[in-house]
């Protein structure tokens, strides 16, 4: 194995801005603590809290890196005290509170979830963050069960097409709202029952014509602010709506009467500040019950394009244009 040198290349800006802050700067390669193993980066996510971060709405978790990035798939090249030498070499990709956009990154090791053969670098390094938000936000806090159904919005974004994957594979049925004819297409064939376009249609009407009037068990919400009554309107009665981003902003109106005489359950939460060791329990539940559907090749993200490191600025300028299908990955 080569040699780990005692800098790198990263992405680090040093103040906030737009795509442009987003250069090649050096940075010291940071050396594994107890129980952590250091990443030699292959390929690393590209998500909307990045670009917050960016913006300097998004202040990375105390002690995080400020170098962002939430996902990243490499090999294990050095550990620290307490990690079996054995894992040395494994292929590997891990949720980090930070750092992904770096040749390398420190992870605890019980974060990290073994690449299977048949899965690339690039597949790897999609799938944790958007796994880990779609796992604990519509399964855990929303209680799905088979046979439910749920809305999302933002039906081919990242969370949006996992959203979509996990359904399937767990018998949930799909709604999901998109920007363009040509989107709610490309849901329909990655497997959602329905697709809605939000500019054309009324979505909350839309949801009562596709489910005779009854509604959706689950609503899965990352815009927030006027879209919250109507997402209360979308559910069927002991409905639960979960929301995990405000793009809409933080405040909405809500009618208490309607919540209780419903019995809805108005839920969410935030993946990034949560505890190290919050985020080693849901990675052993994935382990166990969604990485066998990963192994066995059922499970894949959807990539709509990737970029090398240096050319992070480009890779945020896709996203922020909003015509991305799926993911969006930087190669280191």
């Amino acid at each position: 194995m080569p040699e780990i040198p005692d800098e790198m290349n990263a992405i680090d800006p040093a103040g906030p801005g737009g795509p442009e802050v987003l250069q090649l700067v050096r940075r010291p390669v940071p050396e594994p603590g107890p129980d952590e193993v250091l990443v030699r980066i292959a390929a690393a996510g590209v998500n909307r809290p990045d670009v917050l971060q960016r913006r300097g709405l998004y202040p990375p978790p105390p002690g995080a890196p400020s170098i962002p990035g939430l996902e990243i798939a490499g090999a294990i090249v050095d550990m620290g005290d307490g990690v079996a030498k054995e894992i040395h070499g494994l292929p590997v990709c891990a949720l980090v509170a930070g750092g992904g956009y770096a040749e390398y990154a420190v992870v605890r090791a019980d974060m990290c979830l073994p690449v299977p053969r048949g899965l690339s670098m690039v597949e790897a390094a999609a799938m944790p963050e958007t796994l880990f938000t779609v796992w604990t936000n519509l399964f855990e806090r929303g209680y799905a069960r088979d046979g439910e159904m749920v809305l999302v919005h933002g039906g081919t974004s990242g969370i949006g097409t996992m959203a979509i994957a996990l359904a399937k594979l767990f018998g949930l049925k799909i709604l999901v709202t998109c920007g363009s004819d040509d989107k709610c297409a490309r849901a329909e064939a990655l497997g959602a029952d329905g697709a809605i376009n939000y500019r054309e249609q009324d979505f909350a009407e839309a949801v009562k014509d596709f489910t005779g009037g009854r509604g959706v068990d689950i609503v899965l919400d990352m815009v927030g602010g006027d879209y919250f009554p109507r997402n209360l309107a979308c559910l069927a009665d002991d409905g639960r709506h979960v929301s995990i981003a405000v793009q809409h902003g933080a405040e909405a109106d809500l009618n208490l009467f309607d919540v209780m005489r419903r019995r809805l359950t108005i839920t969410g939460s935030t993946l990034r500040p949560r505890s190290r060791e919050f985020k080693e329990l849901v990675a052993q539940e994935l382990l166990g019950a969604v990485w066998p559907h990963v192994e066995a090749g059922a499970l894949r993200p959807v990539i709509d394009s990737t970029f090398p490191l240096a050319q992070a600025a480009a890779a945020h300028e896709r996203m922020e244009s909003g015509q991305h299908v799926g993911k969006i990955v930087l190669t280191v």
